[in-house]
């Protein structure tokens, strides 16, 4: 299986003594980054809705990233970003054996870097998926990366001989996989929260249940999709009568 997540927008700038692979899309994040870097501090801060310290440093970070850059100013993704999603995958925990796993059936989307394999050197930055950054491919990312993200899924998914995929990604990312273009059978998971009064979706929460879910797939070496069933992170369970074939969904009582 191959199995997808979201960046996350806070970084992880610590060094890695880990040998980095070379982005796939990197001519993409350099023309990206240059589009961006034409932009005035005030049209950055609207763009991505940004405070003034933000915007300056976003900026500042589209000013110096190197077409070609050195290892120093590179980390690796999945180590590099460090949101919710993060928490749950806790890549630097992985093994080397496990890592290489991941390295071949993880993937992250990225606004700057369409897909990301978890050990692609990547430069600081924040460019998420939803920007409306204009570029003579479009008005949005959606529009400038196309069909470009399911094509890369689709050959990653015969390089390991899979045709499923699990979304573990947000919505506002997934949602720039062109559907009418993706081969694989796409199975998202969702991760709800039991007050007692019914399960609910709380965003913190099934964030990090998505990297879980990630960080579970790897561990397990899952290859069928019924696998991922028993799920049992956190204390999440799955629930049939809740699921349908390609949205199981998994409850746990409300954190306390």
């Amino acid at each position: 299986m191959l199995v997808v997540i979201s960046p996350a927008k806070r970084l992880d700038w610590e060094e890695r003594d880990v040998a980095m692979t070379a982005p796939d899309f990197q001519d993409d994040a350099i023309r990206l980054t240059k589009t961006a870097r034409n932009l005035t501090l005030g049209k950055l801060k609207d763009l991505m809705h940004l405070s003034d310290d933000l915007a300056k440093l976003n900026r500042d970070r589209f000013k110096a990233f190197e077409d070609a850059p050195s290892v120093d100013v590179t980390r690796p993704a999945a180590l590099a970003f460090a949101g919710d999603t993060y928490q749950g995958l806790e890549a630097q925990t992985l093994d080397s054996d496990e890592m290489a796993w991941a390295q071949e059936h993880l993937r992250i989307l990225s606004g700057l870097y369409g897909v990301l394999r978890p050990l692609d050197a990547i430069q600081p930055y924040r460019l998420e998926m939803g920007s409306r950054l204009k570029t003579r491919r479009g008005t949005n990312l959606y529009e400038y990366w196309g069909d470009d993200l399911s094509k890369a899924l689709n050959m990653q998914g015969a390089s390991v001989g899979t045709e499923t995929l699990i979304n573990c990604a947000s919505q506002e990312y997934f949602g720039a996989v062109a559907m009418k273009s993706l081969k694989l059978r796409v199975i998202t998971p969702a991760f709800m929260e039991d007050k007692g009064q019914g399960p609910k979706i709380v965003s913190f929460f099934a964030k990090k249940a998505r990297g879980a879910m990630a960080r579970f797939v790897v561990q397990n070496r899952l290859t069928h999709p019924d696998d991922i069933l028993g799920f049992e992170t956190g204390g999440y369970a799955y629930q049939p009568d809740l699921s349908t074939e390609d949205k199981p969904v998994f409850v746990r009582p409300y954190p306390t």
